[in-house]
This record gives C-alpha cells, sequence and structure tokens, in this order.
C-alpha cells in the first residue's frame, strides 16, 4: 500500500511490559514488528522509546520526555501509543509542559477509562503478587494506573491540552476458546463493559475526535500474531492512520 511520508517524526510508544526491542543472537523482536519499517520505507523518521515495563504512567511519561529531549528536543512528533502507552503519552502532554512539541496523538488500545480486569487483577492477586515484586524490588505501580479508580483521577488531572490533535484506535475480539489466553481477561471486561479487545472495552478505549475500530485482540493491534500462527498483517491499518494525518495536513 502507498504510506504517505508525514513532514514530522512519528513517534511508537509501548504498553504495560513492553520494551523498543529486544535482540538476541541473530534474531530481533520489535515491540510493533514490521511497523517502523513500513513507516520508515516511506520516508518517515520513526522513533521508538523504551520505558518501564512496569513503573506508573508519571515515571513512565517522565522516561519518555527525557527520551524526547535526547532524541529530538526542538522538532515536534506525531506519537503513536499502544494500550498503557496512551495513558503515559497524555500525561507527559498535559502535565509535563511538552504540549508545543506534540502534533498529535493516536492512542491504539488504550485504557482511558481504565480496565475491569486490572480491578479484578488488584482484588484477587494483590497479596500474593505484591510481596514478589517488592522481594526483587520490581516497580509495580502500573499495575494500579490501570484500574478504573486511578484512570479517573488520570482524565481530573490530564485534561487535553489545546493545539494538540487526538485519535484513537479500539480492538474488538469475541474471546472465543481458539485463543485462550484472553478467555478470562475478555469475560471479566464483557461483564462489566462490553465488547472489547481481550483486555479494553471500545468504551474505554474510545478517544479523541475520531476512532478507528479494528478486529483482532490487544496485541494483534500492534501487529503480533495471534499463538496459533494466525496473523492479520497491520500494515494497511497502520498506514491509514498515518494518511489520515496527512489528510489533515501534516
Amino acid at each position: 500500500m502507498n504510506v504517505p511520508k508525514l513532514r514530522s517524526p512519528v513517534v511508537l510508544v509501548h504498553g504495560l511490559l513492553g520494551f523498543d526491542e529486544v535482540k538476541v543472537a541473530n534474531w530481533t523482536f520489535c515491540y510493533f514488528p514490521g511497523i517502523p519499517e513500513l513507516l520508515t520505507a516511506a520516508g518517515n523518521h520513526v522513533l521508538v522509546p523504551r520505558m518501564s515495563m512496569t513503573s506508573g504512567v508519571a515515571e513512565r511519561a517522565q522516561q519518555l520526555k527525557e527520551f524526547l529531549d535526547r532524541e529530538m528536543p526542538t522538532e515536534p512528533v506525531h506519537v503513536f501509543a499502544h494500550s498503557m502507552g496512551g495513558l503515559d503519552a497524555r500525561y507527559l502532554i498535559s502535565c509535563l509542559g511538552i504540549a508545543p512539541r506534540i502534533l498529535s496523538l493516536t492512542t491504539i488500545g488504550t485504557p482511558h477509562r481504565g480496565t475491569p480486569f486490572a480491578d479484578w487483577g488488584i482484588r484477587r492477586l494483590e497479596r500474593v503478587l505484591k510481596p514478589f515484586f517488592e522481594l526483587f524490588t520490581i516497580p509495580n505501580q502500573a499495575f494500579y494506573d490501570l484500574t478504573t479508580y486511578r484512570c479517573r483521577e488520570l482524565n481530573r488531572q490530564a485534561p487535553d491540552a489545546p493545539g494538540v490533535r487526538y485519535f484513537s484506535v479500539v480492538g474488538r475480539h469475541e474471546g472465543e476458546w481458539r485463543n485462550a489466553g484472553w478467555y478470562i481477561p475478555h469475560r471479566i471486561v464483557t461483564d462489566a463493559e462490553g465488547p472489547n479487545d481481550g483486555v479494553v472495552s471500545i468504551t474505554s478505549a474510545t478517544y479523541g475526535e475520531s476512532t478507528a475500530v479494528w478486529d483482532g485482540d490487544h496485541l494483534s493491534l500492534v501487529n503480533w500474531p495471534h499463538p496459533r500462527g494466525l496473523w492479520e498483517d497491520r500494515a494497511a491499518h497502520y498506514g491509514a492512520l498515518v494518511q489520515r494525518l496527512a489528510d489533515e495536513g501534516f
């Protein structure tokens, strides 16, 4: 497909437990497999930061700001952010004084209103897992920041910044038995909020002035394959996101 070249760089922001890329011997795996290459081949300048996998929104947003200050200190950028990364980006824009350097934010499967699965996890697993995280000094604030309560607080704390364009992508997944890894969270979110991508409801992920609906589970939104080997190439979808920005004059 024909992917347009934007005048400004694109920053791809990972979600919870995410990374920029992992290299093992001669093998490299990117959090957004194939997407940086797709956009770069069209002439776009693409940046992929790495933040803490499990720190809270405020800390991850600060890490994202430090990355942009280092890699792109003066040029404005477009941000595409998956899952929790969208919350980090909103905090970055609204609370860290960087709004003039962000042209647009497109969130992808981001729980803007939290996810009932995080609520369920805190209720059921906190007493078991929190001591483990503390024993090995692993940050754990991320799991709390994804709850519906904490996201309500974030929405009050980080209103949209004037001058920044906000768009979103939501996922729609049926939670069938063949995709067993999503069955329990999908059922929990369905009972609480209706259709979802396996962990984030359409209602929670809808944000900004326009929203695209993609069929697939939460990880397929960033081009990850199904464990059974199924793969829906997201090249056309990401190309459409870039085309939308180009159509807006970017």
